[in-house]
């Protein structure tokens, strides 16, 4: 019994889940394998951990388990079978969660200044919020203004998939370059109104080459089928000329005259929210109003019949590159 004794108290020593009940043999059995992994160990789990970090950047949780699980797998091969009582495995020391600064903070110093103008809690009226968005333009160009408008439709819905086209009294302030792909003569008439590039088989030409030197692309309907193999080309990109957006017109000489003077097709993405730059900041506050009237007054005609709930959930007016701020519901 004394000698029992001994090992129970050897064997509490090496943390092993042994007992009274237990015979002098299994005991000693134990003890020995405890020993051997003991050795091995060592040398087995230094080579797991050293893989570990190898394997690159892992997070505090990533590492505790990759190496409990090295530690086991090192038992395995060693030959203790002995169970592991968990109430002796040491808790691990969890590291502090790493400090996320707010985004306002990981911007530059002129944004965080210029943001000090805008006040995050207020919602403002059309003409304030666009002498505001001016005021508060960081580049050093002459920035775009864009409005962000998030409605409560449904995009995969065929009949709530807003998609329009609009003219802004006083254009977008870029230069749009068009291109028309008509018979010779609609294209004589198409440079005539302004377009920059106009042809049959020499347009085609450049399409095969994979060029492209336009921002509006317009055809007859005749022309259209001659379009198709070009799909995968100009689709991405957003030319593919479509009757909804005017593109797709028998009058092209009048097609062209609208593009450049400001006609601009919006349509909601994929989160229901539509994106439109309604000027430049060199406009001045009357200009923009004016544009952004136009489309809001666009967007209203273009509310489906089928929906329920509200239309215009939230709208924000900002520059490419400054501040968002909340603007009033401009439509009902």
């Amino acid at each position: 019994m004394a000698k029992k004794a001994e090992l129970l108290e050897e064997a509490s020593k090496l943390k092993l889940t042994v007992t009274q009940a237990n015979t002098i043999a299994e005991i000693e059995a134990a003890i020995a394998a405890a020993k051997a992994v003991k050795g091995v160990d060592k040398e087995v789990i230094t080579e797991r951990k050293a893989d570990v970090a190898k394997s690159g950047k892992r997070s505090e949780k990533a590492r505790e388990a990759a190496e409990e699980k090295a530690e086991k797998e090192a038992r395995k091969e060693a030959g203790d079978t002995t169970p592991v009582d968990p109430s002796a495995v040491e808790n691990r020391a969890k590291g502090p969660a790493p400090k996320v600064r707010p985004q306002i903070e990981r911007r530059g110093k002129k944004f965080q200044e210029l943001a000090k103008l805008v006040d995050s809690t207020k919602v403002y009226g059309l003409t304030e919020a666009l002498e505001l968005a001016t005021k508060t333009s960081p580049a050093t160009f002459d920035a775009s203004v864009e409005l962000h408008v998030r409605l409560g439709v449904d995009p995969r819905q065929a009949d709530q998939n807003v998609r329009a086209t609009v003219s802004l009294p006083n254009g977008t302030g870029k230069k749009i370059r068009v291109a028309v792909f008509a018979p010779e003569a609609d294209a004589a008439a198409a440079l005539k109104a302004g377009a920059d590039i106009a042809g049959d088989e020499e347009f085609t030409k450049q399409l095969d080459k994979e060029t492209i030197d336009f921002d509006v692309l317009i055809a007859t309907p005749a022309y259209m089928p001659k379009l198709g193999k070009y799909a995968r080309l100009l689709g991405p990109k957003g030319l593919m000329p479509n009757p909804k957006s005017g593109t797709v017109a028998t009058d092209v000489a009048k097609a062209v005259t609208e593009a450049k003077a400001g006609k601009v097709e919006y349509r909601v993405d994929k989160q229901a929210t539509i994106h439109l730059s309604i000027g430049k900041v060199s406009f001045g506050t009357k200009k923009l109003e004016e544009n952004a009237a136009a489309f809001f007054a666009s967007l209203q005609s273009q509310k489906p019949s089928s929906l329920k709930g509200v239309y215009v959930k939230s709208s924000a007016v900002a520059t490419t590159m400054g501040p968002g701020i909340k603007l009033e519901n401009q439509v009902n």
